[in-house]
Order: C-alpha cells, then structure tokens, then sequence
C-alpha cells in the first residue's frame, strides 16, 4: 500500500495537534492550515520524517481588507515515493499579522527557501526570523515600498525616482 496525503495529514494531526488548524481539499490538492509559530517545526517534520524533501515553491498572498490576518504565506512541499503512485503534494498556509509580518525561515530546512523567502521579502514585507541573508533580490536596497502589497500604489513613482536618481549620481562619483 502506498503512502498518501491522508496518512501525511494525519501523522501531522497527530504530531501537531494544537498547529494543525484546519484542512480542505480542492481539485485533489490538499491545504493544510498551520499555526505560523510552528511552520519550521511542521516543515522539519515533514522533511525529516515523512519525505517531503522537495519544496516546490514559496510564497505569499495579501488579503487587504478581505480577511485578517492580513497575509498568508504558502508554502507548497512534495514527496517523490519509489512508486509514481506515491508523489504527493501539500500545500501548508500560514497566516501573518500585517502589524508584524514575521514567520520563522525554513532555509535551514529545504535550501530552496533561500532566494524564495528573499523574493517574498522583497516583494511583501514579510521578514523571514533566522534567514541568513534577507535582504532584496528584485528590487534596489534603498527601495522603500513593497510592490505585491495590495496596497502599493502603482502611479506613486517617487520611490523609483529616488532610486534610480542615488543609483545614478553613484555612478558619476
């Protein structure tokens, strides 16, 4: 018999019983919504204990004035099994105050989560506790604004302005 989603989310129910807040499938994709507090504990696990070695992808979404808390941060892990039967996905959502958009890194974890966590960074706001080189990877170091904030505003180019005029008058000095 193969292994399979159910037995991973029940392991982590039975593992996690208080991080483990809610569950849903769609399309037979599974979500498993975790306590932000644990995500590096319920990723290790995972990883180490159940053979979701690959993280697959990383990243956040802004749900201003839909829902709150504010942020979710998506993390989607797979588990390549000996039988094609036994590659399984899940996606674990955490959610994050907009006061302090702050999740411990899994870097430590899954190595991938490195340059992922610095996009979500940059990108966001979110800040990655532990990360060991959380800086911006898109956009310049000076840039003060988060572009995917549901609230950024898109017609404000003083920031990009700023930006490009320190960029430039570094370059002729």
């Amino acid at each position: 018999m193969s292994f399979d989603f159910e037995q991973a989310v029940s392991l982590l129910k039975t593992e996690f019983p208080q991080d483990i807040l809610d569950t849903k499938e769609y399309r037979g994709e599974t979500t498993v919504f975790v306590n932000s507090e644990k995500i590096a504990s319920i990723c290790g696990y995972l990883k180490n204990n159940l053979d979701f070695t690959f993280l697959a992808d990383l990243t956040a979404v802004d749900y201003l004035e839909i829902k709150s808390p504010r942020y979710e941060v998506v993390y989607h892990v797979h588990r390549f099994g000996v039988d094609c039967e036994e590659n399984i996905r899940i996606r674990l959502k955490a959610k994050i105050s907009d006061k302090e958009p702050t999740i411990d890194s899994v870097v430590s974890i899954w190595a991938t989560a490195d340059w992922l966590e610095r996009e979500i960074y940059d990108m966001f706001g979110i800040e990655f506790a532990g990360h060991p080189d959380l800086r911006r990877i898109l956009m310049p170091e000076d840039y003060g604004p988060f572009p995917l904030r549901k609230d950024f505003d898109v017609r404000n180019r003083e920031a990009s302005k700023e930006s490009f005029e320190k960029a430039l008058e570094e370059d002729t000095d």
